[in-house]
């Protein structure tokens, strides 16, 4: 339910009125209890914090209000849910009393986070955006009460590149964690790469408990390490100095070997095993400081590893030494305690969640290997149960679990347990449809909010994660996370996201939103195929013609009775043995193993299995394909019986008939529906990459929040333009890692029609007022022109490639030389765009996220691709010389002056003295960079000299927190100019609340 009559000053913008009486400006306190737990009293320094944002009017909080005072009460209602909150106003007396109650005090604080964004204040994951224009305070008039519709919300995001939480620091992770709860999000969620997958990472450790401290600390481990750029080969980045970066580029890193702090002096990984330990024990100090600042704003935790729990080699050389077989599952089971026992120590998670292996979700899995998960997961269930159950075991995973039935491990795991998924195809597939058939226990659906493909680009999908949020509620998740790597880039999917978890009402009232159906009847998975050439010994050319190959398996709809089930086969391909090698298991048993159509009988014959005695009890029979050289393949099922007494026809007949991957035919019906999800589809209506839902009125209040309401409506117009499958060229894709560049032969001027957004949206630059909106709106405008920039590289070096493809083909010198004369403007013509790309990636950066983009366009797709460089041998040798210099992207920043913060906490524990990473960068060094603090609303400010470090990176460290406080950073460039962090200081300074230990 939610009633609103009025709001804070946003009636200066017609939006919402407002108190019009002079009453409503009288003062106002702030009231929490005596008794007050530390949510409810970090909401009150948070209504005080953001109405002195906007209004510049610092409250007073107390534990009761005088007679008259105007009051904003913070309390707890039993009457309300745990996360429930509402927001009310009535008259007190002489005084007017707004009431924000929860049914908890984490709800209170929730209630405090909404009143802020009835200021105007946004809550993204980087950090706030607060509007540049202040506006008089005045007590508002609200009735609305505010439920989840999804009791687990939060984020995973992914390591394993620079991009993501591989570069985070501590300070980064408490920030997220406290925007999680700005968010009103409750979970962050992390996975664990194992060693060779491709190499171990130290977020968990894998080790007996006798090799683990107390404290937490680690006696024996082994080679870990994140990404770094010494990193050289891991997901095709080449090692590279930050020095030897383009474009300026260097200058935004402190030094040549660039990481997390935790990987100072240890990159690019451990040599020794004390480094190796120094690694774990770094990381999980971190570990403990980021799990209890969760645990006190209401973020759960939770990590993983993936199953079959893989150990380390030198980890399995140690339990050798000590007589122990790495292979006994009593030994592995040792292991997982002594994982549990260092998370403990550490801080303890609220959920360990066992990932399904990637591979399944490319190829598969067979018997043994799904037997081998279930095996792994009992043994970390009985080691949890010995370590006290202070964490819950979950599951995740590239597919909710194995190809025969998804659902499976359902059966397996205590109900207690949560299961959970990431929508397969890097996220252009919907949401899990197996969810439907899991009933009494917690699900989360994770959406892709972007895909690593296409990791270095703009990827807004703000009306797919809308969509994804009404499936994974219609089928039944009461979880909807999102996995992601960069931050700020991805704004509006964050938003758009966190905010369905609570409200949908944007739904078309012309969308279904009924429960989805557990899923009984329907073929999973795979593709199908068509022939022509005649089948010996087929019964019906046309079913032995059509074939469905790569599934996983049927399920077919069938009274309870006893069947003979008929599978019939062709190789309809193949002219060669071992070329098609597949297993087929009905009801869960082997009636086909290691079937080789060819060797069996050739090619274009028809073969078929006939297995006596089915029973089906539950009206469901289920066939089950397993790959064991390349795709299963069916051409034909029939099912033939009596059914049981007890069924809706005992004691008759029945026969179906399925023509698999072909239409109906001589009594056979066509195939029952392609694709994972196929069954779901027609109950959701979301065919693949095409799932949307309204953005438009998103996208303006985006805009409006970001850039001011002068072009809200124009700008929000654009955004929505280009969101979502299809609205934009995708100009990076999947090679040897994330994020490389394509090579496109599509003439340069055949694609620029599709990028005149970018003009469109940089036309209203001159519209934007104030200096905060006019830097969001250069932020989200060099992301336009960047990912534009990318697809014209892509056909310069198509043109490139095609040349290079003509130099070989022509027979002559001359003609190869005058080919290659014309090609040489292309190539000085790349190294232009490389550095307009460059120049438009720099002046984006504003996070670790963005860095990482940076050392990926540079590691991945300049050097390891040879991105500008790889036609460059043909053209000199071709040319009889060496290249002109100007093939080189220049090594010089030439944008302007500005500071950058990549890291922005907005809290500190009392005592705590927090230090400010800058980087001032500019085309010549920086004069002088200091730090400016005050008390929070006034008093005199305090100035710090901040330290250089290296290059245009500086380092300033503010004093020990003793009460909230604000702070601004000013530069002075060599020839004298003047520049601010934030631009809107020190009229809007960057604000941080103290709270206590």
């Amino acid at each position: 339910m939610i009633r609103y009559l009025g709001c804070f000053a946003l009636a200066v913008c017609g939006i919402l009125p407002l108190l019009s009486t002079e009453a409503a400006r009288a003062a106002t306190v702030i009231v929490y209890p005596k008794t007050a737990p530390f949510a409810e009293k970090l909401a009150a320094k948070e209504i005080r914090r953001y109405v002195y944002l906007r209004c510049g009017t610092l409250l007073p909080i107390a534990t009761e209000a005088a007679a008259g005072e105007h009051a904003i009460v913070l309390m707890i209602d039993p009457a309300l849910a745990a996360e429930e909150f509402e927001l009310k106003t009535a008259n007190a007396g002489a005084g007017r009393k707004l009431t924000i109650s929860g049914g908890s005090p984490l709800a209170v604080l929730y209630g405090a986070y909404q009143l802020a964004e009835k200021l105007g204040v946004q809550f993204y994951l980087h950090g706030d955006v607060i509007p540049d224009e202040k506006t008089s305070f005045l007590l508002p008039v609200l009735d609305e009460r505010h439920k989840p519709l999804f009791a687990t919300r939060g984020i995973q995001p992914f390591h394993d590149f620079p991009e993501g939480p591989d570069w985070w620091n501590q300070d980064d992770y408490k920030t997220y964690v406290t925007q999680l709860a700005k968010l009103k999000m409750n979970l962050l969620g992390l996975h664990t790469y194992p060693e060779n997958g491709p190499n171990a990472e130290p977020l968990v450790w894998i080790g007996l408990p006798q090799d683990v401290n107390a404290d937490g600390t680690v006696k024996f481990s082994y080679r870990s390490y994140w990404a770094s750029t010494p990193r050289n080969g891991a997901w095709g980045y080449a090692a590279a100095k930050t020095s030897d970066f383009s474009c300026g580029a260097s200058l935004l890193f402190p030094d040549d070997a660039y990481g997390p702090d935790c990987m100072k002096g240890l990159m690019p990984y451990p040599q020794t095993p004390q480094q190796c330990n120094e690694l774990f024990n770094r990381t999980g100090a971190e570990l403990r400081g980021i799990f209890a600042l969760a645990r006190r704003l209401g973020v759960k935790t939770c990590v993983g590893t993936e199953t079959p729990l893989v150990i380390p080699a030198a980890v399995r050389e140690h339990l050798k030494q000590l007589g122990k077989n790495p292979s006994d599952p009593a030994v592995v089971r040792e292991l997982y305690e002594g994982m549990f026992k260092r998370i403990a120590a550490l801080g303890s998670v609220d959920y360990y969640w066992l990932w399904t292996p990637e591979g399944w979700t490319w190829g598969g899995n067979n018997p043994a290997q799904l037997e081998a998960t279930i095996r792994d997961i009992r043994t970390a269930c009985e080691a949890l149960a010995e370590s006290g159950k202070k964490t819950t075991l979950a599951t995740c995973g590239w597919v909710l679990g194995p190809q025969h039935d998804r659902a499976a491990l359902d059966k397996l795991l205590p109900k207690a347990c949560p299961m959970s998924c990431i929508n397969r195809s890097v996220g252009h597939d919907p949401v899990e449809s197996a969810f439907a058939n899991i009933q009494g226990r917690p699900k989360w659906a994770i959406p892709w909010m972007e895909n690593d493909p296409n990791l270095v680009a703009y990827q807004p999908w703000a009306g797919r994660m809308r969509h994804d949020a009404v499936d994974a509620r219609r089928l039944g998740c009461d979880g909807l996370l999102g996995i992601h790597w960069r931050t700020k880039a991805l704004s509006a999917n964050v938003s758009a996201l966190a905010a369905a978890a609570w409200d949908q009402s944007w739904v078309p009232a012309t969308y279904d939103v009924s429960p989805v159906k557990p899923i009984k009847s329907h073929g999973v998975g795979g593709n199908l195929a068509h022939f022509t050439a005649t089948v010996a010994g087929a019964d019906v050319q046309a079913v032995y013609q059509n074939v469905r190959y790569g599934m996983p398996d049927y399920n077919l709809t069938v009274p309870n009775g006893v069947y003979t089930v008929t599978l019939k086969f062709n190789e309809p391909h193949y002219a060669a043995a071992g070329k098609r090698v597949f297993s087929v298991y009905v009801q869960g048993k082997p009636v086909v193993e290691n079937l080789d159509m060819f060797a069996k009988v050739g090619k274009n014959n028809a073969y078929d299995v006939k297995t006596p005695a089915v029973k089906v009890i539950d009206g469901n029979l289920k066939i089950d394909f397993f790959s064991v050289v390349e795709f299963p393949c069916i051409a034909g099922i029939v099912v033939e019986g009596t059914t049981e007494p007890g069924s809706q026809t005992p004691g008759r007949s029945f026969v179906r008939k399925i023509n698999c991957g072909g239409p109906a035919v001589a009594g056979y019906e066509a195939d029952l529906g392609s694709g994972d999800a196929s069954p779901v589809y027609a109950q959701i209506k979301s065919p693949l990459d095409q799932r949307a839902m309204p953005i438009a009125a998103f996208y303006e209040n985006f805009a409006s929040v970001h850039f001011g309401s002068a072009v809200a409506v124009e700008a929000g117009k654009i955004l929505a333009s280009v969101d979502g499958a299809g609205a934009r060229p995708d100009p990076a894709g999947w090679a040897t890692g994330p994020g490389d560049l394509k090579t496109d032969a599509t003439p340069l001027e055949q694609i620029k029609t599709r990028f005149e957004h970018v003009a469109r949206f940089a036309a209203l630059r001159g519209k934007v007022l104030g200096a905060g909106n006019l830097e969001r709106f250069d932020y989200w405008s060099n992301m336009l022109k960047a990912n534009a920039l990318m697809c014209e590289i892509a056909c310069i070096r198509g043109q490139l490639a095609a040349a290079a493809n003509k130099i070989n083909a022509e027979k002559s010198a001359d003609s190869k030389k005058r080919v290659a004369g014309q090609a040489l403007p292309m190539r000085i013509a790349l190294a232009r765009k490389w550095e307009e790309l460059m120049a438009a990636e720099i002046a984006t950066v504003s996070t670790p996220g963005e860095l990482g983009t940076i050392a990926n366009l540079e590691q991945h797709s300049r050097m390891q691709a040879a991105y500008l460089t790889g036609f460059d041998g043909i053209l000199a040798s071709t040319l009889g010389k060496a290249l002109p210099g100007e093939c080189a992207p220049s090594h010089e920043y030439t944008g302007p002056a500005r500071i950058i913060v990549p890291t922005v906490r907005t809290s500190a524990v009392r005592g705590e003295a927090l230090k400010v990473r800058i980087i001032a960068l500019d085309k010549r060094p920086m004069k002088e960079v200091n730090l400016h603090v005050r008390p929070l609303g006034g008093g005199t400010w305090q100035e710090i000299a901040a330290r250089h470090v290296a290059r245009a990176v500086y380092e300033a460290a503010l004093p020990a927190a003793s009460d909230d406080f604000e702070y601004n950073i000013v530069a002075w460039t060599a020839d004298g100019q003047t520049f601010h962090w934030p631009v809107t200081a020190p009229a809007l300074s960057q604000t941080v609340v103290v709270v206590e230990e």
